[in-house]
């Protein structure tokens, strides 16, 4: 270490995403005086929208506290090329500025999203080997190789003079991955008898006693399966998974399939795959067009979708509208993916459209074996942590519950000291014993319509409250006097209504309502559009909550003719 610690100096860790959620991870480390810290960035991804969030797919970690400092900020470190670890590096690089640092599977993605969003030529990107090493400024990286559900997923040895941290990112424990080495436990072992101050550690998992199997099960029960099936087979899987890619592929031409990839995430990993020596001697992938002129028993369909995704290949079959692909009775569909919280229910919206279609499905419910996790059970983490023998345990990369259950198992492991943050917690890791010491800003931003807004805009606020409590629209025109010449008209959009009280009786109603609000107006408010507007919305609201308890959104339009 070329620095020595001075009597000001303090090692602390700030997780502004990941930290009560599963995804989303977004982990910073200072080092230096509190006046004066040279940070890292170790991940920077995003999470999905969901039905609490209407129209709004991606949400990035709000990086406002750190945007500060970014010229304190001497690399970005990606442990591997998941959405939830380099997903928002596009969105929100342009912010930090900082140099950007990833193994080669990783960076070819990386550079993929970078070039999308025109920044290819601005951000520097550094390839570090598997087991490479980084300098940055008082931080020594070295990367560990572990096991994952994707190629090339790295642990990160952060050496400081205050102490090292193992942050592990994602992982598990497979003797036999397929694709990549297997788990370093030798590195582990020899970072743990150097000594580990903290380790910043997966908790997806902690729940689930045992481990969480092999790669290598998983083929050998994929390929049985696969053989038993006539007609087309679907197969939907994470994209990223490409030892899971790899295995289907291989199942499907051992029992004399061809292999079509569906979906551009599919093809996208797949060519990163290949340039980092993956998926090279398979045969040659059809694309749709010719894949329609094989018998369905002499094809498998690789798809993306597997989370009920409505834009995605899958959906696309299910719905009818895949301009290539038709999936109908005798054909089958393995889901080769766990559910991911909170999107049970349009994968089982998927489920049932296919079902419907005559389509026999195969999930690993019914089906053990034709999928693993690629996350720590709670044997895999004993291991790690007789291995690396940390000091204090920080949990990462679960909810509350998550790592305030792992916090207490690494206490019942003899770890003398574990802390569980929050997203926004500033951790002193060093000196001393290990404490939250403040609370930082940390949130949320979606990204609407391809623009990034606040977790709490106006835009997303509204169209929440629209589609709970629908909208009213009421439209007057005036002539110059200020007399009403047409209107009140009024528009229901989104509100109950049945055979015994319409709608349209409703809305006349609410004309009534409006008109009686108008003329209760002195003849300054009749000339004060604002005043006008006012008025005829609360009278508007008042009657809508007295029809329906509902307080829908109420727009009016005053014209002057």
């Amino acid at each position: 270490m070329t620095k020595s610690a001075t009597s000001a100096d303090e090692l602390v860790f700030l997780p502004l995403g990941g930290s009560n959620e599963i995804g989303m991870n977004f982990n910073l480390y200072g080092y230096g005086p509190p006046h004066a810290r040279q940070w890292i960035v170790v991940d920077l991804g995003v999470t999905f929208g969901d039905q609490t969030t209407p129209g709004v797919e991606i949400i990035l970690p709000d990086p406002t506290f750190i945007e500060e400092y970014a010229k304190d900020i001497i690399g970005i470190v990606l442990t591997h090329a998941h959405e939830d670890h380099i997903g928002a590096v596009g969105w929100l690089w342009p912010r930090l500025k900082a140099p950007l640092y990833a193994t080669p599977f990783t960076a070819f993605l990386l550079r993929e999203k970078l070039r999308e969003k025109g920044l290819l030529d601005q951000a520097t990107i550094t390839e570090v080997p598997l087991g490479g090493t980084i300098k940055l400024g008082p931080f020594d990286l070295t990367l560990l190789t572990l096991t994952h559900s994707i190629p090339e997923p790295n642990g990160v040895a952060i050496r400081t003079p205050l102490g090292t941290v193992l942050h592990t990112g994602d992982w598990k424990i497979d003797p036999d991955p397929l694709t990549g080495a297997t788990t370093d436990e030798d590195a582990i072992r020899a970072l743990g008898d150097e000594g580990i101050l903290a380790m910043v550690c997966d908790s997806t998992n902690v729940f689930v006693d045992g481990e969480a199997g092999s790669e290598a099960d998983v083929r050998t029960t994929l390929n049985a399966l696969i053989g038993t099936l006539t007609g087309k087979v679907a197969a939907a899987c994470f994209a990223s998974n490409v030892a899971r890619m790899d295995t289907i592929i291989r199942a499907a031409e051992a029992n004399g399939r061809r292999v079509c990839l569906v979906g551009r995430s599919m093809i996208r990993m797949s060519q990163a795959a290949r340039s980092v020596g993956l998926l090279n001697d398979v045969g040659p992938f059809l694309n749709d067009t010719e894949a329609k002129k094989f018998p369905g028993d002499k094809i498998l369909y690789l798809c993306t979708g597997s989370q009920g995704e409505p834009r995605a290949a899958l959906s696309r079959m299910a719905d009818g509208s895949h301009p290539h692909v038709k999936l109908g009775a005798g054909d089958s569909c393995i889901f080769s993916s766990r559910i991911i919280p909170g999107n049970d229910v349009p994968i089982r919206n998927l489920q049932n459209k296919l079902a419907d279609r005559g389509v026999r499905l195969y999930t690993e419910r019914d089906h053990p074996g034709i999928h693993v996790s690629g996350h720590p059970c709670r044997d895999e983490l004993r291991r790690m942590y007789q291995w690396a023998r940390p000091t204090i345990a920080i949990p990462t990369h679960g909810e509350r519950r998550h790592l305030l259950e792992h916090a207490a198992f690494a206490r019942d492991l003899q770890v003398s000291q574990a802390l569980a943050p929050r997203n926004g917690d500033l951790v002193r890791l060093a000196p001393g014993d290990a404490m939250v010491i403040d609370e930082v800003p940390a949130g949320r931003l979606y990204v609407d319509g391809g623009v990034v807004t606040p977790e709490n805009g106006d835009a997303l606020r509204e169209r929440r409250h629209a589609a709970t409590n629908g909208m009213l629209t009421v439209s007057v025109a005036l002539d110059g006097r200020s007399s009403l010449v047409s209107g009140p008209q009024v528009r229901a959009l989104g509100m109950p209504g049945d055979d015994d009280y319409s709608v349209g009786d409703a809305a006349d109603d609410l004309a009534d309502e409006a008109r009686h609000a108008f003329h209760r107006l002195s003849s300054d408010e009749c000339n004060d559009d604002s005043a006008i507007e006012a008025a005829l919305s609360r009278a508007v609201k008042k009657a809508a909550f007295r029809i329906w308890k509902r307080r829908p959104i109420v727009e009016t339009t005053v014209l002057r003719v």
